[in-house]
């Protein structure tokens, strides 16, 4: 699975609603400025200073602000002197200038920008932007409407980074399973303390992790769990562990580590039908049972 698959199977990213998404702390969004890879992020200090344009996105009126910066070379110049410059002249120089800035939003937007002039109102209710390069240097900010629209658009769960902290340390639930096999019903229904099902995977076969009862991780990488009705023999205890562990399985597939269990659970759809304990019967590994249900 991909990241991005397993983040959105998780309850708390796939109820979450696109305003939720972009306010998240882990939202950023690749993106490119001029033949620059960069990535965006919605946590910029809401701007003061600005050049407010009137542009639209297809047929929406949005207003994007402008915030001073060095790599903007003329209108950096005039900037503090801007009221005196004809509007024409101002509008042409930010579309000559800013046009890696202003193709940026269109790509993200997935709409055709154009420029209508300067406003004269702002929005109150706008989407702050900073621009950082590969290495998380800063390049510049701007704000632009936070429209319905625009918001459903960049709030997708495919944009929440899966290095950040606020993914990566998400709590959740992991059970090891060290063997799954079939009895038949008749063995099944005669199941009874003592009785020792033998368990010839366990040393030669890694044990694998389930996770949340969603994902499954081995060392192919991680998967969907799958009931596929056999029975599991899982260790008692339920450990908690992030979500990034899962996660570095799924780029980099390896062996989970599992400490040898002390008590085990015979399991049938989740159902627990026996606890018991690992041990050894003419030199095979068995589950022997001590209690049913």
């Amino acid at each position: 699975m991909k990241p991005s698959e397993i983040i959105g199977s998780m309850p708390k990213w796939a109820s979450a609603t696109s305003d939720e998404l972009v306010v998240s702390p882990a939202w950023a969004m690749p993106c490119r400025l001029g033949d620059a890879s960069c990535v965006m992020r919605l946590d910029a200090i809401r701007p003061a200073d600005t050049i407010d344009v009137a542009i639209t996105l297809e047929d929406e009126a949005h207003v994007l602000s402008l915030v001073d910066t060095p790599m903007f070379e003329d209108l950096h110049r005039l900037w503090s002197s801007r009221s005196d410059v004809p509007e024409p002249i101002l509008l042409a120089l930010i579309e000559r200038e800013c046009a890696p800035l202003l193709q940026l939003v269109e790509n993200a937007a997935r709409r055709q920008l154009k420029i209508v002039g300067l406003a004269s109102d702002v929005p109150e209710d706008r989407l702050c932007a900073r621009l950082c390069d590969a290495n998380g240097e800063f390049i510049l900010s701007f704000a632009i409407t936070a429209t319905p629209s625009l918001v459903r658009m960049l709030g997708r769960i495919n944009f929440i980074d899966a290095s950040h902290p606020a993914v990566r340390e998400t709590p959740v639930s992991s059970v090891t399973e060290i063997a799954a096999f079939v009895l038949s019903a008749a063995d099944l229904a005669s199941l009874a303390v003592g009785d020792a099902l033998l368990l010839p995977e366990v040393g030669s076969v890694a044990p694998r992790l389930i996770i949340d009862g969603r994902f499954v991780v081995d060392g192919h990488g991680v998967d969907r769990f799958k009931d596929d009705g056999m029975l599991l023999v899982v260790d008692a205890a339920t450990r908690e562990i992030d979500l990034g562990t899962v996660l570095d399985h799924a780029r980099a597939p390896s062996s989970p580590d599992a400490p040898q269990p002390s008590e085990l659970r015979l399991l049938s759809s989740g159902r627990t039908l026996a606890t018991g304990r690992l041990d050894s019967i003419a030199g095979q590994s068995a589950f022997i049972v001590e209690s049913i249900g």
